[in-house]
């Protein structure tokens, strides 16, 4: 049962969302802030876009307050997650380099493992940092269709909630704030887009999911195991893609449009693929994350072998799919 507080903080989040994105559409058209097309989209046209402003903004007060009343942990995710919405921010006015946005995403990734895992052995925080710097990269790189960053990260969050029956404390309001506001984004980007959340958006959602992740674990109320497996969709597909690349001789640093879900949507189009995406989340991933949480909160065998099931059906569409390859040229053998 969905407590009062989290009904206001759900539907509070939805109206402060429309209200802000709204306000952003409308900037971004006054202003010129658009998303040109380039080698990693697959628009055809200019694209209002920092929408992710309208969700950052009440995440960040809601995460500042809470600091404010002593929530020490919530006051660091607040300053790193504030650094890489900034960093975005930028970077959607002004192209910023890899080395600076790479910088900024490493310092904010140790500042949430250091607060998050404190005491942990030094190769488990090494791994939880690499790991969360990836996650930022990698929400960047799926981002290139309407809606589908937007409905990963509110699938993890809700998704978050029912595996964990109910998360507790302020990490689980927290959760569905972040929901409402989505719900609220998704509005204007579910296909076909409006306006885009750009970079301000894509790196907050990615060290804000990777962040609740650890943290959730940590706090003992979702097994690390289920959230792998309720983030799975996005990962998978970046870190498969990525791997390919690498090892077929790629530039793989270069912006490209081989990942799956690009190559779905180029032969099927932008609602299909997210819908797609959707579906495996919430009818096979969520059903998989329950299953590997009853083996409780450590990182087991067993729970963690509720992995391969979870990934199996995208690793093969991604084979499948030549994922990471370029498309085969007409006429061509390969």
């Amino acid at each position: 049962m969905v407590s009062d507080v989290a009904l206001t903080l759900l539907g509070g989040g939805f109206a402060v969302g429309l209200a802000l994105e709204w306000l952003v559409l409308t900037a971004s058209r006054r202003w010129g802030v658009l998303a040109h097309p380039n080698a990693r989209s697959l628009h055809d046209a200019p694209q209002p876009t920092a929408g992710g402003v309208a969700f950052v903004v009440p995440l960040l007060a809601y995460l500042g307050w809470l600091g404010a009343q002593g929530a020490s942990i919530a006051l660091v995710l607040c300053a790193a997650a504030a650094l890489i919405a900034v960093v975005g921010l930028v970077d959607d006015l002004r192209e910023l380099s890899a080395r600076a946005r790479l910088a900024a995403h490493a310092l904010a990734a140790l500042a949430v493992v250091w607060a998050v895992l404190p005491g942990a052995p030094w190769p488990l925080l090494a791994l939880a940092a690499f790991a969360l710097v990836w996650h930022i990269n990698l929400y960047n790189f799926m981002d290139g269709i309407d809606g589908i960053a937007g409905a990963q990260a509110l699938v993890f969050l809700v998704g978050a909630q029912i595996v964990g029956a109910g998360l507790p404390g302020w990490s689980g309001d927290l959760t569905w704030l972040a929901s409402g506001t989505l719900l609220a984004f998704l509005v204007f980007n579910f296909p076909p887009s409006r306006l885009f959340m750009g970079d301000v958006g894509s790196g907050f959602l990615g060290l804000l999911t990777g962040a609740l992740a650890l943290l959730l674990w940590q706090q003992q109320s979702l097994p690390l195991p289920a959230a792998l497996i309720l983030l799975a969709g996005f990962w998978l597909d970046a870190t498969y893609t990525l791997i390919v690349r690498a090892t077929t001789g790629q530039a793989f640093t270069q912006a490209h449009r081989s990942h799956l879900y690009q190559k779905l949507a180029a032969k099927r189009g932008h609602l299909w693929t997210t819908v797609g995406f959707l579906g495996y989340a919430i009818f096979w991933l969520l059903p998989l994350a329950w299953m590997s949480a009853r083996h409780g909160m450590q990182m087991s065998p067993v729970a963690l072998s509720w992995l391969l099931p979870a990934v199996t059906p995208l690793l093969v569409t991604a084979w499948w799919f030549r994922a990471g390859l370029p498309e085969r040229r007409v006429g061509s053998d390969e």
